[in-house]
Formats: C-alpha cells, structure tokens, sequence
C-alpha cells in the first residue's frame, strides 16, 4: 500500500495545488496525442491546436469518436485542418505497426503522448497478454521503439530534443506486485487465478510496469546517445485522479467508490490535460522522471530500491524479447 507520505503528498495536489495553464507556443510541430478522442487527451489535443500546432493526431480506435473530437476541438478554437484522426487500436499489434509505418511519411514528429490506456474489471487476453497488459505496456512500448527514428530525425532538424511521455498513475504505489517473483513474469501476468481483476488491482501492477519501463528506457536513451544522435526526453505523468472516462469498464464497487472520489476531489479533464502538456514540454530535467503536479515527483519507494532496479532490468529484458518476436529488428532502433 501507499506510505502515507505519498497519500498526502496525492491528497495536497488534488485538493490545494492549482496547476499551471502553459503560454507556450507549439509553432510548426507536429504531436501524436494517443487517446485523445475523450477526456483530458482531448483536452490536450485541444490545448496544442489552441496553440499553434502545424498538426495534432488525434490516435484512438473509432472513426466516428475521433472525427466527433475533431469537431469539438475545431468549434472551440477557430482552427481548422490542424487536427486529424489516425486509428489506433492497442489491442492489436498490427494496428500499431500500420499507424506507425503511416507516421514514416510525416515531416517530423515533435512528441508523442501515449495516453490511450484501458480499466476493466474482468480477465481478457489481447495478442499475447492480458489486455492491461498488452495495452498499457507492451502496444506503447512497440509504438515508441517503431518511432524512435523519426523522432530523432526531428530532434536534429529542429535542434532541440524530441519528446515521448507516457500517462502514468499515482496507483503503482498501490499493489505489492506479487508477479515480480515469477521465473517470466510477463507469463506470470497471464495467469488468471490470483490476477485480482476485481479490485482494479491489475490496472495498477500495469502502470507500476510501465513506469519501470520508462526508467528503463530512459536509460537505454541516453546511453545510445553517442552513436545514434538526436535526443529524445522521456517521462511518465501521473495527472492525478481526473474525471474522465477511463473507469466505464471497472467493477460496481470500484465505479461506488469512483463516483464518491469524483464529488469530492477530482479533477476536470481539462486539469488532467495541463499535466500532459506539461509533459510534452519535456524540460531536461524530466528525462527518465515520474511527474505530477506539473513537477518531478518522486515514485514509490520500491521503484526506487535495489529489487525495483533488478525487477525493472528483468521486465525490461523479457520485454525486448516479446517486441523482437512482434517486430522483428525493433529493438535495434534503440
């Protein structure tokens, strides 16, 4: 469970913190916004074209949901031909590779926001993982190793480093992540007895990963860095408990809970996307960093010891292995 250092530290930012509404101008830059047909994606997406993006994709896996965004999007800022709508559909690993062989014939790609992510209470497999899984982790991860090369094309370009942040959540403090201990533990994660669907537990052992993922990679950036140039910042944004749509799959005891949360200390989607784009500015200093609240953070305890740092090197060797068997020669792009 969360120390209580961490849940007051959660609790001052949702309810005393006023997050900051960024001036900054996206001028020419073309951003990937995954997830971003509802909610503070949206809101993201919104806030780029607002301010001068050349072109927001808007990645999501409905036609109708993600024209309907564009629409709103371009209602409320008098911007039109600035945002488009690219499927997207994580549970399938082909759907990442078309979307991003279609990114090839992009100028430059300035950020990615992979924000897209899934909540359900119930045990399904997608490819080869349960869906969490499958969608919070390994379909961003093979997103943002088949875009590393544009991204650090345009890192040379323009001059200045490239950007790729994760959505993370303030929950990976919340699970003991018992799976750590199996000989695979991806193999492990596709055991459905003792997978504690119901609680929501799941979700929370997938945004663990996927923070110790980004750390990881973070890592393998900066390393390669002399022999591949371009840089590209990496982090991981925990915007907080935001009223968005992301909990229409979770249980009715979770959804109660949810509801109560939601009157008395959530935020607005438009709260969430600031911590997004707070993201996507991508300062040096955030690179391989955990954020909240517009600010570097600091992660759980246990992301931070020695056994984290062995767990996160482990997830991060049998993660390559997986991406290598869907793509084969992906992971040299590092």
């Amino acid at each position: 469970m969360a120390p209580i250092r961490a849940v007051k530290d959660y609790l001052k930012g949702q309810l005393c913190v006023t997050l900051p509404v960024s001036t900054r101008k996206w001028t020419g830059q073309t951003i990937i916004v995954t997830g971003s047909n509802v909610g503070m994606g949206l809101e993201a997406a919104r806030h780029f074209v607002l301010h001068d993006a050349a072109k927001v994709i808007i990645a999501c896996r409905s036609q109708e949901k993600g024209l309907a965004a564009i629409a709103d999007i371009e209602a409320t800022t008098k911007r039109t031909g600035v945002a488009e709508f690219w499927e997207l559909d994580l549970c399938y690993y082909q759907s990442v590779e078309a979307f991003a062989r279609r990114t090839l014939a992009l100028p430059r790609i300035d950020v990615i926001i992979a924000n897209a992510g899934v909540l359900r209470d119930s045990f399904e497999m997608a490819e080869d993982n349960e869906s969490h899984i499958t969608v919070n982790v390994v379909s961003h991860m093979l997103l943002a190793l088949l875009v590393l090369p544009k991204l650090r094309e345009t890192a040379i370009v323009t001059g200045k480093p490239s950007v790729l942040t994760f959505t993370g959540s303030f929950t990976h403090f919340m699970t003991e992540f018992p799976e750590r201990n199996a000989t695979n533990i991806f193999e492990g994660l596709n055991v459905e007895e003792g997978a504690r669907m119901k609680s929501s537990e799941r979700y929370f052992v997938s945004k663990l990963i996927q923070l110790q993922i980004m750390r990881e990679f973070a890592k393998q950036l900066t390393a390669s860095e002399p022999k591949k140039p371009g840089k590209v910042i990496t982090s991981i944004i925990n915007p907080g408990f935001v009223n968005t749509q992301i909990m229409r799959h979770a249980g009715a005891m979770m959804e109660l809970y949810m509801k109560l949360l939601r009157v008395t200390m959530s935020r607005t989607a438009d709260e969430g996307g600031r911590t997004l784009v707070h993201g996507a500015e991508g300062g040096e200093e955030t690179h391989g960093q955990y954020l909240g609240d517009c600010k570097v953070a600091d992660p759980s305890d246990y992301v931070k010891s020695e056994e984290g740092r062995q767990v996160q090197a482990k997830l991060w060797r049998e993660l390559m292995v997986k991406l290598e068997k869907i793509h084969p020669g992906v992971t040299q792009n590092l």
